[in-house]
C-alpha cells in the first residue's frame, strides 16, 4: 500500500518559542547566539521537545536540528571542526524520540536535514571540494546518530547541491547504512528540495549523478507557477513530488 507521509514544520521558530517564548539563552548557546545546532548538545532538551510536539500531532517524520550543520553555517562561530559531533548529537536526538513514538500502525522516521549554507561555491565563496567534503562530514554523523533519508533542502546554487548529494552519497554508499526497511532500502535514495525554476535542470542533472530514487520539492509559497515543472520533473522515473507549505495555496 501506498500513503502520504507527513513530515514535521519549522524548527528554528519551535526553538525560539521554548522557555515560555523567550527561546535559548545566551548561555544555552554557549556564547554562539543565533547558532542552533549547538543546542544538540547544549539544551538536548530543548530540541527533543519541538520533536515531541511534532509526533504529538501526528506527524510521520521529523528533521533533524542540523540545517545549519555545515561548512558555511559552523565556520561563521568559528566551530567548523564540530560538523560531525553536532550532526550526530541532532540525528540521535531526533532517532531516540522517533523509536519511542513508533508503534507497528504508524512507524516513526528521521530526515537528516541538510542546508545550503552561507558559502555558494559559484560565486566562488568556497572550493567545491572542500563544500563537498564537509558534507560528506555532516551525512557521517547523521547517520551514526541513526537518521532514516537525507534532505537536501532549500538548494540555490545547483553546484552546492551537486556537493551536497555526492558528499552525502559518498558516506552512504561507504557505509551503506540507509540500507534498512521501512523507510529507504536503496542506498543512494536522497531528497533534494530546491528553488522551483531550478527543476527541470536539477532533475537530469540528480539523474546524471546515478541517484534512481529522488524526492523532488519546492520551498513554501515558491510554488507558484512552477507546478507544471514540478509535475514534469516528477515523472521522470522514479522521482517523487514532495511539496511544502505552498501546495495549501495551490
Amino acid at each position: 500500500t501506498q500513503r502520504v507521509v507527513i513530515a514535521d514544520g519549522a524548527m528554528g521558530t519551535m526553538l525560539q518559542a521554548a522557555n515560555d517564548g523567550q527561546g535559548p539563552s545566551m548561555d544555552d548557546y554557549e556564547g554562539l547566539e543565533g547558532c542552533n545546532e549547538i543546542l544538540n548538545v547544549s539544551r538536548p532538551d530543548i530540541v527533543r521537545s519541538v520533536h515531541e510536539a511534532y509526533f504529538d500531532v501526528g506527524v510521520d517524520c521529523v528533521e533533524t536540528n542540523t540545517f545549519g550543520a555545515n561548512l558555511g553555517n559552523l565556520a561563521e562561530y568559528d566551530i567548523q571542526d564540530r560538523i560531525e559531533e553536532l550532526a550526530e548529537a541532532g540525528a540521535r536526538i531526533a532517532r531516540e524520540v522517533a523509536d519511542e513514538r513508533s508503534t507497528a500502525d504508524q512507524p516513526r522516521w528521521v530526515i537528516g536535514s541538510v542546508g545550503p549554507g552561507t558559502k555558494l561555491p559559484t560565486l566562488g565563496h568556497v572550493p567545491y571540494a572542500t563544500l563537498r567534503d564537509a558534507y560528506e562530514l555532516q551525512t557521517r554523523g547523521m547517520l551514526a546518530g541513526g537518521v532514516h533519508a537525507v534532505l537536501i533542502e532549500t538548494a540555490q546554487d545547483l553546484l552546492q547541491a551537486k556537493a551536497a548529494l555526492i558528499g552525502a552519497r559518498l558516506e552512504v554508499v561507504d557505509s551503506h547504512e540507509l540500507e534498512r526497511p521501512g523507510f529507504a532500502a536503496n542506498p543512494t535514495d536522497r531528497c533534494y528540495h530546491c528553488k522551483a525554476e531550478l527543476l527541470e535542470i536539477a532533475t537530469p542533472k540528480a539523474a546524471a549523478l546515478g541517484l534512481r530514487e529522488v524526492l523532488l520539492g519546492t520551498n513554501l509559497d515558491d510554488l507558484g507557477d512552477h507546478r507544471p515543472g514540478l509535475a514534469a520533473a516528477n515523472e521522470r522515473g522514479g522521482r517523487h513530488p514532495m511539496v511544502d507549505a505552498g501546495l495549501t495555496k495551490a
